[in-house]
């Protein structure tokens, strides 16, 4: 007996980050940045939502968590929009940093470059730079200092109000 299988087009980029659960299409709104697949959008005051948008997913692309939802990546780099209103340093360093982003990855900007390893391409080759640099740093405490992103993690917090690690489990050793 011989199968015969229809061979059928894949899926588009487009169609595949519309189905996926992160990643998913952002929309830009006037001055905000929306998920509506989601049910989540970030507000900004002194960046343009062009440039939260890429922000958001140049923080995926810098701490990738395939099961971290966009909105605590927008939550992470929403800190970039409060700085820029105070700081017009900051606003030129993170705009023409995207705009420069934007530029090196060709048509469609960064965030229309579909695959991921073309993505960090592009962040290694500006890695070195003030801009990378300040979105970096601010990332580590901006995304892992989240409490609702810590049981994702498997992180319970801190453990002095609960009596310390001794009595909850530090010497547990059953994976020996």
């Amino acid at each position: 007996m011989v199968t015969i299988y229809e061979r059928k087009p894949g899926l588009s980029r487009r169609e595949l980050l519309k189905r996926g659960g992160v990643g998913a299409l952002l929309v830009i709104s006037g001055s905000a940045v929306i998920s509506p697949e989601h049910a989540w959008g970030l507000e900004t005051s002194a960046l343009k939502p062009e440039t939260m948008a890429t922000l958001i997913q140049l923080a995926r692309d810098v701490y990738p968590h395939d099961q971290v939802p966009d909105k605590y990546y927008a939550i992470a780099v929403k800190g970039h929009d409060e700085t820029a209103a105070k700081d017009p340093a900051h606003k030129d360093l993170i705009e023409k940093g995207i705009a420069g982003l934007d530029q090196k990855a060709g048509k469609g900007g960064y965030r229309g470059v579909g695959w991921e390893e073309e993505r960090v391409a592009l962040l290694k080759e500006i890695e070195k730079t003030p801009f990378f640099q300040a979105v970096r740093g601010g990332l580590v405490v901006g995304l892992y200092n989240q409490n609702e992103v810590w049981p994702i993690f498997g992180y319970e917090g801190q453990s002095y109000s609960k009596g310390g690690y001794i009595s909850r489990g530090f010497n547990d050793i059953e994976w020996l």
